[in-house]
């Protein structure tokens, strides 16, 4: 961002990975007399000892193989953005929940996949537009983006390559580009989900923040001059800092694009485009990502954007909804620029979050049903109890 005014600033517990837990059902007992009748009777000609018997075999254990017990997100996202007070928007996002069918179902990759992507831009809404365009070309169609089932060290490392290589087509292609200005550029924030890995690159000031047990963990560093080691960075390489600003005119020391701030190809520059990553495997104590962009930020720390989302999860379970309830928290709190917001959950359906010692420990008693019967039935059933069940 170009240098002006800132503002400164009842349902079942999900458990770890290697546990489940079970619920037994109660049925409910029937209002009506004569099924009533014959429920009693059935009851009576029973011992304590055959009803307990019969509980527990109820639900039979079931030994799961290990492999069975292994998280596996359910994704499902939702977005909002907002103009704020800026007279032009120049964010842009992109959310793919399946990213096989989007590109085809030739392509191999583990199961789940997604990808997510925040572009916020400055000197125009140019470069992000491009960005955004093009993103998918740039990430998996020409970048050699690596083909596997499984997730291993060495996936990973080469999806890391290929995306720190498609980063940098990208920032030539604006380059090369005519109709891209030169004092146009975007930062880019990115998640994919390949399994049960979570892989966040970023350039810029965009901010992704997973909720882990209603904490808030941030997966991308903020590039501003402000950082010390950005701040070496860019002395060593020619450049300087004024006011907080890259240059006097740059808030951030990452982006796409910008081409009259950098030096000409292969040379050494203040203002690069060389993406840092951070990735967690998920599991079940991980309920959301948020990603969002600078202006979000600039009013809202991490953990009151995760409060409001697991908030509003447990109200009305909808992603979407909560991408805009966090647009409008901000606004709330005077933020003065473009805002966008992506919320990814990783469940089909968001529930608290418990330990396995706290399943096993501390199991709920099943949940009685009641229901009340007229002075008619009960006169009936005593009628029928009194004669000895008809006997």
């Amino acid at each position: 961002m170009v240098a002006g005014t800132e503002v400164l600033h009842q349902s079942i517990p999900v458990l770890e990975a290697q546990y489940r837990c079970v619920a037994k059902e109660i049925v409910d007992v029937s209002a009506a007399a004569a099924a009533t009748a014959a429920a009693v009777a059935a009851a009576s000609s029973s011992s304590a000892s055959e009803l307990e018997s019969r509980d527990s075999d109820a639900i039979p254990d079931i030994l799961l193989e290990p492999e069975l017990l292994e998280f596996v997100p359910t994704l499902r996202s939702g977005s909002y953005t907002d103009i704020g007070t800026r007279k032009d928007m120049e964010d842009e996002h992109i959310c793919i929940n399946d990213l096989p069918a989007h590109l085809g179902y030739l392509f191999r990759c583990p199961t789940p996949s997604a990808f997510y992507g925040v572009f916020d831009g400055h000197g125009g809404p140019d470069a992000a537009a491009y960005i955004r365009r093009h993103a998918i070309r740039f990430l998996f169609e020409e970048a050699s983006f690596p083909q596997a089932s499984q997730v291993d060290n060495a996936f990973l490392d080469e999806v890391e390559s290929s995306i720190r290589k498609s980063f940098l087509n990208a920032d030539l292609a604006l380059a090369n580009d005519c109709t891209i200005s030169s004092s146009s550029g975007t930062t880019a924030l990115t998640a994919l989900v390949l399994g049960r890995l979570l892989l966040v690159a970023n350039i810029g000031d965009c901010r992704a923040v997973l909720c882990r047990k209603g904490e808030a963990v941030e997966m991308s560093q903020d590039h501003r001059p402000i950082h010390e080691a950005e701040l070496q960075r860019i002395k060593a390489s020619g450049g300087f800092v004024d006011d907080g600003y890259l240059n006097g005119v740059l808030s951030v020391t990452r982006a796409l694009g910008d081409w009259d701030m950098k030096f000409p190809c292969g040379s050494c520059s203040p203002l690069i485009s060389e993406p840092e990553f951070r990735q967690t495997i998920l599991s079940e104590e991980d309920e959301f990502l948020i990603m969002g962009c600078d202006g979000i930020w600039d009013v809202m720390s991490s953990q009151h954007a995760v409060s409001i989302v697991r908030r509003g999860l447990r109200r009305h379970d909808n992603p979407e909804q909560c991408a805009r309830d966090l647009v409008m928290e901000a606004l709330q709190l005077k933020a003065i620029d473009n805002l966008t917001v992506i919320v990814v959950c990783f469940s089909s359906e968001h529930r608290e979050t418990a330990s396995p010692s706290h399943c096993q420990d501390k199991q709920q008693p099943p949940r009685l049903r009641y229901c009340s019967l007229s002075t008619e039935a009960l006169c009936n059933l005593r009628s029928w109890l009194d004669n000895d069940g008809g006997t």
